[in-house]
């Protein structure tokens, strides 16, 4: 086996990226402290055709050196929107008919491996903050919640880790969803 060189890789250009068709996924990210954090979760979304990502509270926004350092030029390419508060987020989101899932632990969560996409439907994926994760009241907003099973003694997964993770499986239960009804 040889790696590949970034030139065999044949990824988009900005331009072919904003051209190509999104994964009907929406990140919201909200009162997240740590820039790294918001630029993992911006690289993460590019890598995985994210429609866009809604930045809320305190979550800081690009231009930023920090978040250039984990993002890799990803806050070029993945569409994103500040708005301070983000239940006007949920609210416009619930009104274009988009189903909003917050990523927490709560009374009758579904697992992450449990949980099941529909055909043409867009997905709103709600990440909080590193302490205190999703606020109550946007949880009452959504639809439903996921949990990512844990078996280990840590009650939680960092946000950028937990992004990938949540982001990879819906990625894949999409297209998985999507060749299915092709090959019918």
């Amino acid at each position: 086996m040889r790696k590949l060189a970034n030139a065999e890789l044949e990824r988009k250009n900005i331009d072919e990226f904003k051209a190509a068709d999104k994964t009907p996924v929406i990140i919201i990210l909200d009162d997240i402290r740590s820039l790294h954090n918001i630029g993992s979760v911006f690289r993460t979304s590019d890598a995985f055709l994210i429609e866009k990502i809604y930045l809320c509270g305190i979550t800081a926004t690009p231009p930023n050196k920090e978040i250039h350092k984990t993002a890799l030029g990803a806050t070029d390419t993945v569409e994103w929107e500040y708005e301070k508060d983000i239940l006007t987020v949920l609210d416009h989101l619930k009104k274009e008919n988009v189903s909003l899932f917050a990523i927490e632990q709560v009374e009758n969560a579904v697992f992450l491996h449990d949980f099941q996409v529909e055909n043409k439907k867009r997905y709103a994926l709600i990440f909080g903050n590193e302490v205190k994760g999703v606020s109550q009241e946007a949880i009452k907003k959504c639809d439903g919640v996921i949990e990512i099973p844990q078996l280990g003694t840590k009650h939680s997964l960092n946000i950028a880790v937990s992004a990938g993770i949540v982001i990879w499986d819906i990625f894949q239960k999409i297209n998985q969803l999507t060749a299915v009804q092709s090959d019918s």
